[in-house]
């Protein structure tokens, strides 16, 4: 049996990149799945690549009305929510000394905002022994140039999930977080750097990373894949690093 046979799932960001690569996966276990997405082409073109079991809501998850419409959707067609990844999220490299008010309010609006009213809403449709899991980064526990209002926005994801589990608890809801390392995606070519630039910060990491590469969306989807099942039924609170091992050396 597939291990998400008849599940419900929703996944922010699901249109590239990590939240399309989980998307697939899940279909293939036999869940249906709803992405969202803030451009519509590429929201399409994610759903036609799928192929069947799966609806794209176009939408920001730092807005509201957004997130409000993204559930009424999924209420009106499923009815429930087993599974929920909180996938959506921006970057951006800015050193101190210039970020901006503009800078900050950005990615913590999407980042942090955003995944809390994702999780907020969906609540009501969440079924018992639903699985939460929130999208963080290696980021948040490493320093990296010009990247802190990014980490720390991660780093508020990882509270969040330690939290949120103990005001869940008596609804058999879990929540867990995945951790990825360095995973290149059509995501990056918005941090705010050149191709030369994210070159040489791939090359770097790949250098630092004990396996000798970076990631591939495809084996984050895989983690996610089992914080989502009954494979991890006692795993709670928990983070679980995806970065070739560069975390821990």
């Amino acid at each position: 049996m597939a291990r998400l046979d008849g599940k419900v799932a929703v996944i922010t960001g699901g249109s590239s990149g990590i939240g399309l690569s989980t998307a697939k996966l899940f279909v293939s276990e036999g869940a249906f799945v709803f992405i969202t997405g803030r451009r519509q082409g590429e929201l399409d073109a994610a759903v036609s690549a799928v192929g069947k079991n799966i609806v794209g809501v176009r939408g920001d998850i730092s807005s509201l009305d957004d997130l409000d419409r993204l559930f009424e959707v999924v209420g009106a067609q499923k009815g429930r929510i087993d599974i929920l990844f909180a996938n959506a999220g921006i970057g951006g490299f800015v050193p101190l000394g210039k970020i901006t008010e503009e800078h900050f309010d950005k990615i913590f609006d999407v980042n942090v905002k955003g995944t809390l009213f994702t999780v907020q809403k969906a609540l009501p449709l969440m079924a018992k022994g639903a699985s939460i899991i929130l999208n963080t980064s290696g980021a948040s526990r490493k320093g990296i140039p010009a990247f802190s209002v990014y980490s720390a926005t991660k780093a508020a994801l990882r509270s969040f999930a330690r939290g949120w589990a103990i005001d869940l608890k008596g609804r058999d809801i879990r929540v867990n977080v995945v951790s990825p390392g360095t995973v290149p995606t059509p995501g990056y070519e918005h941090l705010g750097v050149d191709k030369e630039q994210m070159d040489s910060l791939i090359t770097a990491h790949e250098a630092a990373v004990p396996l000798g590469r970076v990631g591939k969306p495809e084996e984050i989807a895989a983690a996610v894949l089992f914080l989502a099942s009954d494979d991890s039924s006692y795993v709670n609170a928990t983070e679980l690093s995806v970065d070739g091992g560069l975390g821990e050396v």
